[in-house]
């Protein structure tokens, strides 16, 4: 399960910088960077707190940096970005990373060898720093910069008068008040003396920013330096907390987390080396939302947590994972939000009203809540406690709610206004919808099939034959006009959408959801053309592109300016996620064959594990070989699709 990287990456500053690790608190928190200490993004952070959990983030201490003394003779660890120039010298020291349960950096400063090791810790506002001193022929003295961003984790701090050089340090804790409305950090170092010399450090550079043209280059303030004295055999705890927490001890608060984390593994139907990478990514976007109730976050760093991403992500975060509670807790939180039969389809980052600009995220909750029945027989939370809801859901579609989603007269589902995605394929910059699919959509009617399904099946479980009869009756009018609206029967493949104006064939993998689901919606000859289709067109070693190659709009590289990146991604950009339902699908059709197809391919991600985010999945890949990551570094649906798909079709 360890990932590691020798001295040819470590000590090289183009490779170093283009891997990341993250740790994740399960509060909306985070320490993240790249496996040199280089912060790349205005993400990174070695303390990033979540006020209003999972949202309100805060990166708080941006870096803690190091300095070894020996013999009066200093060595710097970091490695930063600065108009330029790269300071890098500290990579010389840098010589192993490996990613285990933890992430842990190995240092040679001559004869002086030390092992760094970071984590967040599940719960709590902590990121606990190890330093165990493995070799060191006579003592030596090690500095520590901590250094303060105190700001909102979309934007950048700039040198003012308006932080606070004040420092409190007593029993061990260095206590630092940043800004007016920025909860205070607080740094235990046993041991420690600390020496104040407030200043600002300017100029950082964060180049994935200046990638994506946006501004990239920050200040940072430093209080000043803890010092400290170490030996062969020192271990030394750092604790960076809010001032709750400040007194723990950093050596029981790591075992408690490895021992949580180990028990991830043993919930695991089946345990190697894939499924261990996977449950740990996966635990990582559990996160709480109020007192008791749990969500999904979308994507680190820079996503919240959105509906579509939550109930897709469930089977596999949750379900495939063992993490029954999590998922019912998360189930009954959204049931919390349902308005006019949809659910949010995000909680802005600040905590204000949820947004309900979504068509599929509520369809979704069905899917969610049937695999919640199948894997843990709970009916009496199902049929009790969600059946009203999923009904009443049904009930507004049917009679018509928000951005015109309504049940047309032959049955199927249609939604959509003027300047509004609300499809999974939602990018919009301006007045620009990239990809406008309003009228009847190809997933969105298989989905809205399987929620009548779903019901009714519910509705047998219950007792109530009428409402099993009526909406297995509405179903069976749903499966008709399908089939008569989206089969192209001369191309062997579903039209995309359908509306009075157009029947639009563009080849996308949204057609990939009519052979996936639960509930089966084409024949078998239909089917196997679908997918064959899918295959020739849409299929690369880490997902689906999101359109055919052959169309004069496809974009095969995702890159430049936010007009640039998001007039491609949906535009030919691969999207792992949907390895999932092509996986479920081409086993489903093809059984033993396709299973011994998928597995190959699935090996793929034994190496992306090593490559974007340190074992987890990214968000996309640009459509053209040699398909680089891009997006977010570690993404729910990615992580949640292939385990799910793994676990539940490839190895039962």
């Amino acid at each position: 399960m360890e990932i590691t990287f020798n001295k040819e990456v470590t000590q090289n500053f183009d490779k170093a910088t283009t891997k990341e690790w993250l740790e994740t608190n399960g509060l909306g928190g985070w320490a993240s960077s790249t496996i040199c200490g280089t912060n790349t993004r205005n993400y990174h952070g070695m303390f990033v707190i979540a006020t209003k959990p999972p949202v309100g983030r805060i990166v708080a201490l941006s870096k803690l940096e190091e300095t070894i003394i020996i013999d009066n003779n200093k060595y710097e660890l970091q490695a930063n970005q600065f108009p330029g120039s790269i300071c890098d010298s500290g990579l010389k020291y840098f010589t192993k990373f490996t990613k285990g349960i933890f992430p842990a950096f190995q240092y040679n400063i001559g004869e002086v060898e030390i092992e760094k090791t970071i984590a967040a810790i599940h719960g709590k506002d902590i990121v606990v720093v190890i330093y165990e001193v493995k070799k060191a022929p006579a003592p030596f003295t090690m500095e520590l910069k901590p250094l303060v961003a105190g700001r909102d984790y979309h934007s950048l701090s700039k040198a003012n008068d308006s932080i606070s050089r004040e420092t409190v340090f007593g029993d061990n804790v260095l206590t630092l008040k940043t800004y007016k409305d920025i909860p205070p950090i607080c740094i235990q170092v046993k041991g420690a003396s600390f020496k104040s010399h407030p200043d600002w450090f300017l100029n950082f550079e964060y180049k994935e920013e200046q990638a994506r043209g946006l501004s990239f280059a920050e200040d940072l303030f430093c209080h000043g330096n803890f010092i400290v004295h170490l030996k062969q055999g020192s271990k030394l705890g750092i604790i960076i907390s809010t001032e709750e927490y400040s007194q723990s001890d950093a050596f029981e608060l790591l075992a408690g987390e490895q021992k949580r984390r180990e028990l991830l593994f043993e919930q695991l139907p089946l345990q190697n080396s894939f499924t261990k990478t996977l449950a740990l990514a996966a635990d990582q976007f559990v996160v709480k939302r109020g007192e008791d109730l749990k969500t999904i976050i979308a994507g680190y760093h820079w996503f919240s947590d959105w509906g579509r991403d939550t109930m897709i992500a469930l089977p596999g975060i949750c379900l495939a994972t063992k993490k029954y509670e999590d998922a019912k807790k998360i189930i009954r939180s959204f049931s919390h939000h349902i308005h006019q039969g949809i659910i949010p389809n995000r909680f802005p980052d600040s905590g204000e009203t949820p947004e309900y600009n979504t068509v599929d995220a509520t369809l979704w909750y069905f899917i969610a809540i049937k695999k919640y029945l199948d894997y843990t027989g709970d009916k009496d939370f199902v049929l009790n406690e969600m059946y009203p809801h999923l009904k009443d859901i049904i009930a507004w579609h049917e009679k018509g709610t928000h951005y015109n989603i309504h049940v047309e007269p032959d049955g199927l589902l249609y939604s959509g206004e003027y300047g509004v995605q609300l499809t999974w394929m939602d990018a919009k910059i301006g007045n620009w919808v990239v990809t406008p699919r309003m009228g009847k959509a190809v997933e969105i009617n298989a989905l809205w099939y399987n929620a009548l399904m779903i019901l009714s099946d519910f509705a047998g479980l219950k007792g109530i034959d009428a409402d099993k009869t009526e909406y297995s009756k509405k179903g069976d009018i749903v499966k008709k006009a399908f089939k008569e609206t989206f089969v192209i029967k001369d191309k062997g493949y579903l039209y995309d959408f359908v509306n009075v104006q157009e029947r639009n064939d563009d080849i996308r993998p949204n057609q990939i959801f009519a052979l996936s689901l639960p509930y089966e919606i084409l024949d078998k000859v239909t089917s196997m053309s679908v997918l064959k289709t899918v295959e020739e067109h849409l299929l690369t070693p880490y997902g689906l592109r999101s359109l055919s190659p052959e169309h004069y709009k496809y974009e095969g590289h995702y890159g430049g300016n936010q007009w640039s990146r998001d007039g491609a991604y949906h535009q030919g950009t691969v999207w792992s996620w949907l390895l999932g339902p092509y996986i479920t699908a081409k086993i489903r059709l093809e059984g033993d064959f396709g299973k011994t197809v998928v597995e190959r391919l699935l090996n793929n991600f034994q190496h992306h594990f090593s490559d974007a985010g340190i074992g987890t999945i990214s968000e996309i890949f640009d459509g053209d070989a040699p398909y680089y990551p891009k997006g977010c570094i570690a993404q729910a649906w990615s992580v949640a699709e292939v385990l799910r798909a793994y676990l539940e079709d490839v190895k039962k």
